[in-house]
């Protein structure tokens, strides 16, 4: 979706920022913690405790704390107004919505509550009601695009066909609204029986952004409809030429060739209303915004608690807040008959792995292989676990599998090769290994530069530390930080590099800006104090060895500093054990 203003409603910019205050911040919790929430036994507990529970990112204990708290000074506005934002991102509705009358009783104007309201309105087909919450308050119906979208299905579900397309050209002449404009309108006249309004709109959306999936789903769907079965497969099959996999496309494709007719891009008022807000949501996800996006998402799934690609985006924020078992929870609430089911079955294993219930993991995913065999993603997803639990000859064993369903490999296909390379050096089978990189360096595409410098970066380094095509290597590894240089641990190998040929000068050089980018790496702060050592800088090398035991190292590396803190290094340097390269986080 384009970059956009989200919303034009002031309310939801402060609502953004309550949500940061409210649930932002760093920290990881307690994997356990979301058990074991009892409420305080004061208000001034439970207020705290609402906010630390906000600081560490939860949103369940916030929803928790504050509903007590509010329980105990109902009539507080600013107490209100975190304990209806917490109960918003947590998915407790009734308690948001009951909270978001009683804002409104004191601030009949309150943006997120009147949104909150008038999407509830929408669920429960109180039309009237919602055209009423989404105009209050508003200054510019067309700078306000959210309330503008939700307003046309309002007048939909009245029947109000003609207010509904005109509600939605108020925002005609707004080029960052323009896709929003024709992509709802064309949901709208399919919606509503106008086949040939929906067209115009629906082709016109699918022009301007032929790689939305939404987009290319609902103008497909609509073409099928109208018979023309061949020309709404090409759809698929041009979408898919351009993002290479997608479960959703691919079964539309095939249900198309079985010769089933699908239904209409929106089947109900609340499926559009909610198509609305994941729309919204998934634009402020691609902007990294991840509050508004909370609230928009859990508002669609209030209105369509299926909606598959909304929990599956909400999944995907909660993983990234560091909310693995609030994920979980929404991954498992996908369809088992939908074509999304597997992909999010393969997040729960991977989630499962982060939890450190490796078990359970690695029997999802070989019960998604007994099932589905000659499934790349699942075959790949297991291939991945392994290696991460440095099970190096297991996890080569399953590349294999996965580049052998693939046949002839194309450029997508080049981290297969990647990660089989780098499970191959583990496993000491460099001939292995250094075939599958190279082979890898051949398919990464010239644009992926992140890609491309880990492949550079693994490749160059192998052969420094074997002592081989070294100045092939050197340049190889300045490419590696040319394509990445934000990238710490690339420029470490290539400081390690230069270290392990006895050029300290160099090796310090870089090291230092290694660690300038990631200074709590226990390895690059080991690094540097071996070179610091070398040239003569003895305190300062100590003091990056005590630093690097202080970020807790592997339990092998903390031995080895240790001894260096005591008897710091030998006058000349022994050959020493080669290790793995540094690669960054898309590396092995």
């Amino acid at each position: 979706m384009p970059i956009i203003r989200l919303p034009g409603r002031a309310a939801l910019v402060f609502a953004t920022a309550l949500l940061a205050a409210t649930l932002a911040g760093g920290g990881a919790r307690d994997a356990q913690a979301r058990d074991v929430v009892e409420p305080a036994r004061s208000l001034s507990g439970n207020f705290l405790a609402g906010y630390v529970a906000g600081l560490a990112r939860d949103p369940t204990a916030a929803a928790t704390f504050l509903r007590e708290a509010l329980l105990d000074d109902p009539s507080n506005p600013e107490l209100m107004e975190r304990a209806f934002v917490a109960f918003l991102a947590d998915g407790s509705m009734p308690d948001a919505m009951r909270t978001a009358e009683r804002m409104i009783a004191l601030d009949p104007q309150n943006g997120l509550a009147l949104l909150a309201l008038g999407v509830d309105d929408l669920r429960n087909a109180r039309f009237g009601e919602a055209l009423a919450r989404f105009e209050d308050g508003t200054g510019s119906r067309a700078a306000d695009l959210t309330a503008t979208l939700l307003a046309a299905w309002a007048h939909a579900g009245a029947r109000d066909g003609k207010a509904a397309l005109e509600a939605l050209d108020r925002l005609a002449g707004e080029p960052a609204f323009e896709i929003f404009r024709l992509y709802h309108g064309g949901l709208l006249a399919s919606f509503l029986g106008m086949p040939d309004e929906a067209e115009e709109r629906l082709a016109a959306a699918y022009g301007m952004q032929p790689t939305a999936l939404s987009i290319v789903d609902a103008y497909a769907r609509h073409v099928a409809r109208r018979g023309r079965t061949e020309e709404a497969i090409g759809i698929y099959e041009a979408f898919l030429a351009q993002v290479q996999r997608h479960a959703l496309a691919e079964a539309r494709i095939d249900a198309l060739r079985a010769g089933e007719r699908p239904g209409r891009p929106a089947t109900s008022i609340a499926a559009g209303a909610a198509e609305v807000l994941y729309a919204l949501g998934s634009a402020g996800n691609a902007q990294g915004d991840e509050m508004p996006t909370i609230i928009y998402l859990r508002l669609a799934l209030h209105l369509a608690p299926e909606h598959e690609m909304s929990l599956i985006t909400l999944a995907d924020v909660f993983a990234r807040m560091d909310r693995p078992e609030d994920a979980i929870l929404l991954y498992e609430q996908v369809s088992r008959t939908s074509p999304l089911n597997v992909d999010a079955d393969i997040e729960v294993a991977h989630l499962l792995e982060r939890l450190e219930r490796n078990a359970e993991a690695e029997s999802r995913l070989r019960m998604l292989m007994a099932d589905r065999p000659d499934d790349l993603e699942v075959v790949t997803a297991l291939a991945n676990i392994l290696r991460v639990r440095q099970q190096w000859n297991d996890a080569a064993r399953y590349y294999t599998r996965a580049i052998e369903l693939i046949g002839a490999p194309t450029a997508v296909h080049w981290p297969l090769f990647y990660f089989r390379g780098a499970s191959y050096e583990r496993a000491k089978q460099w001939p292995k290994a250094e075939a599958d990189l190279e082979r890898a360096l051949e398919l990464v595409p010239e644009g992926s530069s992140i890609g491309r410098a880990q492949v550079l970066n693994y490749l160059g380094y192998s052969w420094v530390d074997m002592g081989i095509n070294i100045d092939e290597a050197f340049d190889m590894l300045k490419e590696a930080v040319s394509l990445s240089p934000r990238d710490g641990m690339i420029i470490d190998s290539l400081g390690w590099a230069y270290y392990r040929l006895g050029r300290w000068e160099d090796a310090v050089r870089e090291l230092e800006r290694a660690v300038e980018l990631q200074p709590s790496d226990p390895v690059i702060n080991d690094h540097l104090g071996d070179a610091y050592w070398r040239v003569g800088r003895r305190l300062e090398a100590r003091f990056q060895w005590q630093h690097a035991l202080d970020n807790d190292p592997e339990p092998e590396e903390r031995e080895a500093i240790l001894r260096k803190l005591e008897h710091g290094l030998e006058d000349e340097p022994a050959p020493e054990a080669a290790q793995a390269p540094r690669t960054g986080a898309n590396g092995g």
